[in-house]
């Protein structure tokens, strides 16, 4: 279900998709962008949530005049806030990206019975230094949004990705911002420091960076991990700033596998096996899950049952691993116990999420042939083989 609604001077101009059933999840957007910058997750996300997307004050739908003079990132949290009452939600996990995640971030800090998940992606405690920011801020109120426009593709992306069709289409909308609006961003973002706050932060948090992010260094991203409790890193390469853009399907399986961990009960049967069949399809995929489920009888449906409680909805759900090194260690113990048949499947299921690249897998088996043995390893490297070759040429053919 997707609910779009009209720009109205007192709401953030929103969009609801998924079952409103489900436990809500807030998206935030990054400065120079709208709400569909989250286009490539929402699907997946409102597969179980309630996802609700937002647009900055002065970007897509959101009036500029929503965000008063002076006003920073406690404004937009509050803001957010509002937004969540107005739709009936009392609390909810949160995602967002550069600024969006300093809104949540702050939410999380200051109204931490209204936050119950948070994820920060490709964000930071405090984004530089302030006069950098200042100084972006009067050029922009002095020359338009073009001279940020235009360099905008070497912050968000990187070289090759820059050049393709996904990144032109978020950069041709930086040019509908509003310049004013975005000049008071600028200014928040000088304002912002969060670092003596992190230690504070309660809900379970997950945080993603581009290796290859010039806006957000990755060391922003391991300062927001090393100081907020308990929470977990994701570093991809071959990603810049919109990391969920440039690297769509490992963003998304970390944002599911993060946020379902954070709704299920363990007390509660229901709630595991929901948990685990949708780990199982963000791991395996659809059309591999589909085929199980339809191949299941009143024999062996005892035993789907319990794989998905117990080792997609228990053990997969965690929050202590990413499921980046859980794939790495799944396909070293089946490299290990001979297991081809399952071998093959985790190590299709891997290459074309995206979690894993060929070089990933090129380690993680070098390293088993040391541990589990020469044998072991020469057939794992042939599957391996195998399966690239056949995703090679289905994607050619298509």
């Amino acid at each position: 279900m997707t609910t779009p609604t009209a720009p109205t001077a007192r709401l953030l101009h929103h969009q609801v998709d998924g079952p409103l059933s489900g436990p809500p999840l807030v998206l935030g957007p990054s400065l120079g962008t709208a709400l569909s910058v989250w286009d490539a997750q929402s699907a997946g996300l409102a597969r179980d949530h309630r996802v609700v997307r937002w647009d900055l004050p002065g970007h897509g739908g959101t009036p500029a005049a929503l965000l008063p003079a002076g006003g920073g990132v406690a404004e937009l949290g509050r803001q957010v806030l509002r937004l969540a009452d107005a739709l009936g939600i009392e609390r909810f996990a949160y995602a967002g990206i550069s600024l969006g995640g300093a809104v949540g971030a702050w939410l999380a800090v200051h109204h931490p019975d209204r936050v119950t998940s948070l994820a920060l992606v490709c964000s930071s405690a405090r984004f530089g230094e302030p006069e950098s920011w200042r100084e972006r801020a009067a050029l922009v109120r002095t020359e338009g949004i073009g001279p940020v426009a235009g360099t905008a593709a070497g912050r968000w992306f990187t070289a090759d990705f820059a050049a393709g069709p996904a990144a032109r289409a978020v950069l041709t909308g930086l040019h509908d911002v509003d310049p004013h609006a975005y000049a008071s961003l600028c200014d928040a973002l000088a304002a912002y420091d969060l670092r003596g706050e992190l230690a504070g932060i309660t809900a379970p948090t997950l945080v993603v960076a581009g290796r290859d992010d010039p806006a957000t260094p990755v060391a922003h991203a391991r300062e927001l991990a090393d100081t907020i409790p308990g929470s977990t890193l994701v570093e991809l390469p071959g990603a810049s700033h919109l990391a969920n853009v440039e690297r769509p399907a490992p963003v998304t399986a970390a944002l599911r596998s993060h946020f379902t961990a954070g709704a299920m009960t363990a007390t509660d049967d229901a709630s595991r096996h929901g948990a685990g069949l949708a780990v199982r399809r963000t791991v395996l995929g659809d059309a591999h899950v589909d085929r199980a489920i339809a191949r299941t009888t009143p024999f062996t449906a005892v035993f789907q049952d319990f794989i998905t409680r117990y080792a997609w909805g228990e053990v997969w759900t965690r929050p202590g691993l990413d499921h980046r090194t859980r794939r790495c260690l799944t396909l070293t113990a089946l490299v290990a116990l001979g297991h081809h048949e399952e071998l093959a499947m985790h190590l299709r299921a891997a290459l074309v999420s995206g979690d894993l690249t060929p070089e990933d897998v090129q380690e993680v088996l070098l390293q088993a042939a040391v541990y589990c043995g020469v044998p072991a390893a020469n057939a794992a490297f042939a599957a391996a083989d195998r399966i690239l070759t056949e995703i090679s040429h289905s994607a050619e053919e298509k």
